[in-house]
């Protein structure tokens, strides 16, 4: 369960930035890098584990470090953030050239988060239709991959003034290069709640994770 904390927007340092973003200068960017996956892949292989929920709970691991990434408004509109986010990811249906989006609950744990994975995907995987797992929380944030080209750039021209505010990510084909292998990695994000500051600290602690596989990529 995670609580949603609102803001009080006049005693907010970043209140005159918000509103010059959201407000004055509706604005989202991009950003994308390449991070090195190849001790990830080297591990997953290794004890035998699916890659694409290893990067699912990377992303959302730093993701809910930090709270700019949890930052959105409630159904009443209210600005606030949320204790911690969960991911709602892409599954591809190659018959129909179609693909669903399925959320499973966050956990630190990787163990936990995977098997809760591998049940979601068995249940709901091979479901039609854009969400057949019913009843997404309010407090999850979108990723999808586009695992057929290696993209050095990606945008989704999202309406700045949708009022959008959660990180959007996409994941490339990953290739090799330099004896190491890298992922492309896109992330897209409303700037009335998150700098190039923050994108590039969030980018910097996803490669430190990469780096880092062999101590939490394990299932018990």
């Amino acid at each position: 369960m995670s609580n949603f904390h609102l803001i009080d927007l006049d005693h907010w340092g970043r209140k005159p930035y918000f509103e010059h973003y959201f407000n004055a200068v509706p604005c989202t960017y991009s950003m994308t890098a390449n991070i090195d996956i190849t001790a990830l892949l080297c591990e997953s292989k290794q004890k035998k584990l699916k890659v694409y929920p290893a990067l699912i709970y990377l992303l959302s691991t730093v993701v809910n470090a930090h709270r700019e990434f949890c930052t959105s408004f409630d159904e009443n509109g209210a600005l606030g953030y949320w204790d911690n986010i969960n991911p709602s990811y892409t599954v591809f249906h190659p018959e129909g050239e179609t693909f669903s989006s399925i959320w499973t609950v966050y956990h630190e744990n990787f163990s936990t988060f995977y098997t809760a994975y591998l049940e979601d995907v068995k249940t709901y995987g091979a479901m039609p239709g854009l969400a057949p797992k019913l009843n997404e929380p309010a407090n999850t944030f979108p990723l999808s991959s586009i695992p057929w080209v290696s993209f050095t750039g990606f945008n989704l021209n999202v309406s700045p003034n949708a009022g959008y505010l959660r990180p959007i990510f996409t994941l490339g084909k990953y290739f090799k290069q330099g004896g190491k292998t890298w992922l492309p990695l896109s992330a897209q994000v409303h700037h009335a709640v998150c700098d190039g500051y923050h994108l590039g600290r969030f980018l910097n602690e996803v490669q430190a994770l990469a780096f880092a596989a062999p101590t939490w990529l394990t299932v018990s």
